[in-house]
């Protein structure tokens, strides 16, 4: 655990004092792999119960397992995207447990020695504030089936489409201290799986899950006992349990009680967590190694191989963008979020103005996909029209205030800027003898604020309105300043 010094904005104040929140996470990914860690079983989401069942995931009699190559390939990539030690040789191992939707009653993981150590994850926070939060290791393991009891009123059905498929559990040490740092760390870990294709991290379909566990303790005291909450499934909830069962320990604590080390689930619809059992150590589930798999060995020659194979990952992406585009560390942040999101930015910006177009991307474009629900992968608008959208921006054919309004006809009709400009005759008027006439016009027609914005420089903006009012907007602004300036006595910059 790293040594930290508590930060005033993270401590809780009880009634007796402050206290400091400990966080560690246990996040449960699932590897993008068409079958399943220990058979040929597809691995895809949303079958029919029980349609994607072989006879090792039914733990019919002599059956045995067979481990995946590209599921452990897909966890040295992942380790190796964490900054992690890759052990060469590791064992899975039994772990013993009641499993109601797991036929062999045992869960095939990895214990004592997994197939990642320990790595790090710097993640990004508010203000520009950054932490590292290390990675104590991953290893793989099978995920259990799905227990259903609401399709009777006096059974309960299970549906085992899930039974084998392979799990990566990432555990980080305990070096987070609020819940917005926990938030950060499962949003950083997800982009990173997701830039390394090794799980989509759809929280929704269970691709991604956390256990969180929370303790509390006075500032820089001893460790206090923890609690770990469940199969937290959504980033928000993790926030909301995280608060709510820190609150709940503090409470007890004040009062003179003891907290009890166990598993406690969080209900979202109630805002609170709720105990499930006392929690289980490792000695309880009487780990040994899997009879029927030998001791896992990687070759360092394929590690090398896949080392060289992984892609630019959101760190290093950000640290380019920011070097080659000049764009602040929040925006850069924002763009490599998504993998999608930083590809089609550097589409748009290649060639033309970087933070112009990034302002289109981040606030324009997000804007108009977060209110009606797309992602940038189903954006109605190009990165090539965009791009194209700017370029008459930066050339004077339009303004910037036209180029909103050419925008939203992109966006629902998809659009060539290009083309909308001249069917609906939105080019800019740069001809200053049109300008002019029009600024005539308006002066003549209002001496009086003629009058009051000699005396009050700030005033002429009045005007610029005007006649851009009366243009449609399409009267070059500058220009419109330029000669209303020299029309009006005052100095062109303002």
């Amino acid at each position: 655990m790293r040594n930290r010094e508590p930060r005033n904005e993270d401590l809780i104040k009880g009634m007796t004092g402050d206290w400091e929140i400990v966080l560690g996470l246990e996040v449960h990914a699932q590897v993008t792999s068409n079958a399943k860690l220990f058979s040929g079983a597809s691995a895809a989401f949303g079958a029919e119960p029980n349609t994607q069942v072989s006879l090792v995931d039914a733990a019919l009699p002599g059956m045995l397992p067979v481990i995946n190559r590209y599921c452990v390939e897909q966890a040295v990539k992942t380790g190796l995207g964490l900054k992690a030690q890759i052990n060469l040789r590791s064992i899975f191992d039994r772990k013993n447990y009641f499993y109601p939707d797991l036929p062999q009653g045992y869960q095939i993981s990895q214990f004592k020695h997994p197939i990642v150590g320990e790595g790090e994850i710097v993640i990004d926070l508010a203000g520009g504030r950054s932490e590292i939060v290390g990675i104590e290791r991953l290893h793989l393991e099978q995920d259990a089936g799905k227990s259903i009891h609401d399709l009777g009123p006096s059974v309960s059905h299970v549906d085992l489409n899930r039974s084998g498929v392979a799990l990566m559990e990432i555990v980080s040490k305990p070096d987070m201290r609020s819940a917005d740092e926990a938030k950060a760390y499962v949003t950083k870990l997800r982009t990173i799986l997701r830039y390394l294709g090794t799980c989509d991290g759809n929280m929704e379909e269970g691709s991604l899950r956390a256990d969180v566990n929370v303790s509390v303790r006075r500032p820089g005291g001893p460790l206090g006992t923890r609690c770990e909450i469940k199969n937290v499934n959504s980033i928000r909830f993790i926030g909301q349990a995280i608060e709510y069962e820190a609150r709940r320990q503090i409470e007890i604590l004040e009062e003179g009680g003891k907290i009890n080390q166990e598993t406690r689930l969080f209900d979202p619809k109630a805002g609170e967590t709720r105990s499930m059992r006392s929690k289980e150590e490792a000695h309880d589930y009487r780990y040994f190694p899997d009879p029927d798999l030998l001791p896992l060995e990687i070759v360092q020659a394929d590690v090398d191989a896949i080392k060289a194979s992984l892609p630019e990952l959101p760190d290093d992406k950000k640290a380019r963008l920011i070097a080659e585009y000049g764009l602040s560390p929040y925006d850069a942040t924002v763009l490599v979020g998504e993998k999608a999101t930083a590809d089609f930015y550097e589409a748009v910006a290649k060639g033309r103005d970087a933070k112009l177009a990034s302002n289109w991307v981040t606030v324009e474009l997000f804007g108009a996909l977060n209110r009606e629900g797309h992602s940038i992968e189903t954006s109605p608008v190009s990165a090539e029209h965009l791009g194209k959208l700017i370029d008459l921006i930066s050339d004077n054919t339009i303004s910037g205030r036209i180029a909103k309004q050419i925008f939203e006809s992109m966006y629902k009709t998809g659009g060539d800027p290009a083309e909308i400009v001249e069917k609906e005759g939105l080019r800019q008027v740069t001809d200053t003898g049109a300008i002019e006439a029009a600024i005539d016009a308006v002066i003549a027609a209002n001496p009086d604020k003629v009058a009051q914005a000699k005396e009050k420089p700030s005033l002429a903006g009045w005007f610029v309105g005007q006649v851009m009012k009366s243009t449609s907007g399409k009267a070059n602004p500058q220009v419109v300043n330029e000669i209303l300036a020299r029309k009006l006595g005052l100095s062109s910059d303002g």
